[in-house]
């Protein structure tokens, strides 16, 4: 008898690939590509990493499957990560990248060759967007709305701070996880010290100088002190037409003359008739002072409540990004100062990494809505009730502050923030059960 031989294993280039490929807990076919040539339809599979196989065979023996595909599209994903936290010595990135803006400005410069310069347009040439001045009302409006509201829902949904960071949660008992930052963290091994907290830690005062000319110049450093500061977002509402005697502003009936590429003059007025009463005007809200807020005594006005402040919030977010189109915010690229005008200040005040290079001057750059209304990202409850556990952190999601005190106090999840919170995710009862998850 002839004595038996193994034969060596196959190399990857001669093997077939596996029929089926085994990853996680879910399986998974081999992908396979037709392309058609006429007659011959020529597949491609895909299987073990580096391996490939190729095959011709005639063209109607092959059933194409993406005929009867069915495509589901959704606007929001089904999970996605959380809003990227920038350490202390990274700089904000640009909305636009910078080579994208020098692109459009020479496509700009080729384009206006030979064509005479028009007018500019408002606001740049100090008049008003009409159109935008009813968004600035209710914007303006909302905002009051919405912080009235959320010292009112604050008094029955509890809502913890730490003592030495300014992280925040929602919930009666204060999260286990150890990401505390501040003083002391270290004996703490960074577990947090909860505490009460108030609504200035949910809906952040972002604050900014008053301007009383928009295209005035700018604030020197010696006159930081001098300007009054107050909530950008009411300063962006000033600028785009609402009108607050506390806090005046110059209004111009004509457009100005420009006589240099950084210098004008304002029109004569003198020949225009009296104005008359703004029509875009409405009666503005006011603040509730602490003994005027009054909790909800029943379960439906909680939710009536939730339900309106949620609205609130919404209206706030998408009044500011349409009054952002029309009127430049910039914001530091290295800390949280924001300035509602088309040029910066020159305060240097900026205290961030590496400012001593800058003499304290801040990198200002556009703005996006999360630097004007930054929305404080919290862990979110699961809808069991249970308790945060530390061991399973990475199976919660998250959620803006005040969305997600609204939720807990009976208002309907809006779709654009499941994404973050998870929702379709199962927790695990236990670690042993987390350990076997794949």
């Amino acid at each position: 008898m002839r004595p038996s031989t193994q034969l060596p294993p196959p190399t990857c280039s001669s093997r077939l690939p596996q029929l089926r490929s085994f990853v996680g807990l879910r399986w998974s076919a081999p992908r396979f590509q037709v392309r058609e040539r006429p007659g011959v339809a020529v597949g491609v599979l895909n299987g073990t990493p580096g391996c490939s196989f190729r095959l011709g065979v005639p063209a109607l023996t092959v059933c194409l499957p993406h005929q009867r595909a069915t495509v589901i599209r959704n606007e929001h994903a089904q999970n996605a990560d959380f809003p990227k936290k920038y350490a202390k010595r990274e700089k904000k990135p640009f909305p636009i990248p910078v080579l994208e803006l020098r692109r459009r400005a020479k496509e700009r410069m080729k384009a206006a060759q030979g064509i005479p310069k028009r007018p500019l347009p408002p606001p740049k040439n100090g008049m008003l967007v009409r159109k935008l001045i009813p968004v600035a009302y209710e914007v303006y409006n909302a905002r009051i709305l919405l912080i009235n509201n959320l010292r009112k829902l604050m008094k029955v949904v509890p809502v913890k701070g730490c003592k030495y960071c300014s992280e925040i949660h929602v919930g009666s008992v204060g999260h286990p996880f150890r990401t505390c930052r501040g003083m002391l963290s270290d004996q703490r091994r960074g577990g947090h010290d909860w505490g009460s907290t108030s609504v200035e830690a949910v809906f952040l005062p972002i604050e900014a100088y008053h301007l009383e000319d928009r295209l005035g110049k700018r604030i020197p450093h010696d006159l930081r002190f001098a300007v009054p500061r107050i909530p950008a977002l009411v300063e962006l509402c000033i600028q785009a037409g609402v009108d607050i005697p506390e806090y005046p502003t110059k209004r111009r009936r004509k457009p100005i003359i420009k006589i240099g590429r950084n210098e004008f003059v304002d029109a004569n007025e003198d020949d225009l008739p009296e104005p008359e009463p703004d029509r875009f005007k409405r009666t503005l809200l006011e603040e509730l002072h602490s003994d005027e807020v009054i909790a909800p005594s029943t379960p439906e006005e909680t939710v009536a409540l939730a339900g309106e402040t949620l609205e609130a919030w919404e209206t706030v977010r998408d009044g500011a990004l349409k009054l952002m189109k029309g009127y430049a915010v910039r914001v530091c690229g290295y800390c949280p100062e924001v300035h509602i005008g088309p040029t910066g200040h020159k305060a240097r005040n900026c205290g961030a990494f590496k400012h001593q290079q800058r003499n304290g001057q801040h990198g200002w750059q556009a703005a996006v809505l999360d630097d004007l209304i930054p929305p404080r990202y919290v862990w979110h409850m699961p809808e069991s009730g249970e308790e945060l556990q530390r061991e399973l952190k990475t199976f919660y999601g998250q959620a803006p502050a005040v969305v997600e005190i609204c939720i807990q106090g009976g208002a309907k999840v809006p779709e654009k923030y499941k994404a973050t919170m998870r929702l379709d995710i199962g927790i695990p009862s236990s670690l042993r059960e987390a350990e076997m998850v794949i």
